[in-house]
């Protein structure tokens, strides 16, 4: 189902949304629980929320009723904003949403709920019931808190990135400058990042199908100038025979450059890969070619953007900085750097990841980092590649290759192509080579090493 909304009609639904919550008393400093869907009322939302200089704290259906309760103990918002379905998986729905690994507590136990868009039985009353229109005050200025975005954490120690205005503001300038939109040429991409600067410099934008097929049908309808999609959505859609046109972006989970090159010869003009972290987006982005001819350790992720900093602390983990970077987190004190989670290196202008910092894999008296040896193993007809370590039964750990074939893939093609990376990898080299589809987990579908582990070692027990 297709809905189409003009600026104007988006215009007006913001200023609508603006005016029930100031009539609720939120303003300056206030916070706003979200639970809407991506589209035209959680956009409407946001920019209500932004006008009135209050934070909204976005809130994921699937992150399970106690992880959210945490949540919303630890963010206190005013009153949480649902559309029908996050009440109906709360709800009525529970036993069906369960079943699609969907789960919220009773909102309504939490705190004020307000519904917005489309009331479905037994739902919260509209946000905008009985709310006549009046004057809202003067469009808040200046910096503040704008966004609180829950990351890791668990159910008893939440972990929340607060964004201020300035920092949004910075991002979204970093975004324009790099994918510069024309107007009136359509956009595909759903991320708030790209909505905004998208919408604001003419261009039209539509969110991304769902289904494959549908998507590659949409790509092919729109010919957009510019796409932003995640690595699983270009795969998937690459699976069925979509063709791209101007410029891909793509991030949230690690881009191959062998993924980046089919993006290419699929149609894209350019084919971009781009390093971003919810405490900065973006941090840095590499295009198809630079990617394609980087033959060192490691993976490229390209040149820090304009206003980046980056360096390493004693442990080799890289430090980021910027206006685009978040304040602080939730509960802690503001910090200029963000400590990214990756070891990585910074010369010559580009940054370079070797891998996460706690993924590494301990054999014998040597610490292996699996991020400086993975991209060199997405050959002709790779699809994933995951270096994860599988208990030796001794306290060593072995070291496995988990390699998932592009669909259709010979196996045995698929493990000659194999043979050269792994033997230049020395004392790196895996114990053994496990061709499997690699698990996904998150909201943006990642590699899931955890998983890829348990399955690895049930597989060489086999």
């Amino acid at each position: 189902m297709r809905t189409a909304v003009t600026r104007g009609e988006l215009a007006d639904l913001a200023e609508r949304y603006a005016a029930a919550l100031h009539a609720r008393g939120i303003g300056a400093g206030g916070t706003v629980g979200v639970a809407v869907r991506p589209g035209p009322r959680a956009l409407a939302v946001l920019l209500a929320v932004h006008r009135l200089g209050a934070r909204g704290a976005v809130l994921d259906p699937g992150a399970g009723p106690d992880v959210l309760r945490a949540r919303l103990a630890l963010a206190r918002p005013e009153v949480v904003l649902a559309d029908a379905t996050a009440q109906a998986v709360a709800g009525w729905a529970r036993p069906l949403a369960r079943r699609a690994h969907l789960a919220l507590p009773d909102l309504a136990e939490l705190g004020p709920v307000a519904t917005v868009g489309p009331r479905l039985p037994g739902c919260a009353p509209a946000l905008d019931a009985g709310v006549r229109s009046g004057v809202l005050p003067r469009p808040v200025e200046g910096d503040g808190d704008a966004a609180i975005v829950f990351t890791s954490g668990t159910a008893s120690r939440p972990r929340a990135v607060v964004h201020t205005r300035a920092s949004l503001a910075a991002g979204m300038r970093t975004v324009a400058e790099l994918v510069r939109p024309a107007a009136d040429r359509p956009v595909l991409g759903g991320t708030f990042f790209v909505l905004v600067p998208s919408l604001a410099s003419g261009a039209p934008v539509a969110l991304p199908a769902r289904s494959p097929r549908a998507l590659a049908r949409q790509l092919r309808r729109l010919a957009p100038q510019a796409t932003y999609l995640t690595p699983p959505q270009l795969r998937r859609a690459l699976a069925e025979g979509a063709a791209f046109t101007g410029r891909v972006w793509t991030g949230s989970a690690p881009a191959s450059a062998d993924l980046l090159t089919r993006v290419r010869r699929a149609g894209a003009d350019e084919a971009w890969g781009v390093y971003a972290l919810t405490e900065l987006f973006p941090a840095a982005a590499v295009e198809q070619a630079e990617k394609a001819a980087y033959g060192g350790p490691g993976d490229l992720v390209g040149a820090p953007l304009p206003g980046v900093r980056a360096r390493t602390d004693d442990a080799g983990q890289l430090l980021l900085a910027g206006p685009g970077a978040r304040d602080r987190y939730l509960g802690e004190a503001p910090e200029e750097w963000v400590a990214t989670g990756d070891r990585g290196r910074t010369g010559g202008g580009r940054l370079v990841l070797e891998g996460r910092v706690k993924d590494m894999v301990l054999r014998g008296a040597e610490n292996i980092y699996p991020g400086l040896y993975e991209p060199s193993l997405h050959v002709a007809g790779v699809e994933l590649a995951l270096l994860v370590g599988v208990p030796a039964g001794d306290g060593d750990e072995r070291l496995v290759a988990v390699v998932q074939p592009v669909a259709g893939a010979d196996a045995g093609q698929v493990r000659a192509a194999l043979a050269g990376p792994l033997a230049r990898m020395g004392t790196a080299r895996p114990d053994a080579v496990v061709l499997a589809d690699i698990p996904l987990g998150g909201r943006s579908r990642k590699p899931d090493r955890a998983a890829a582990a348990r399955m690895a070692a049930e597989r060489l027990r086999g």
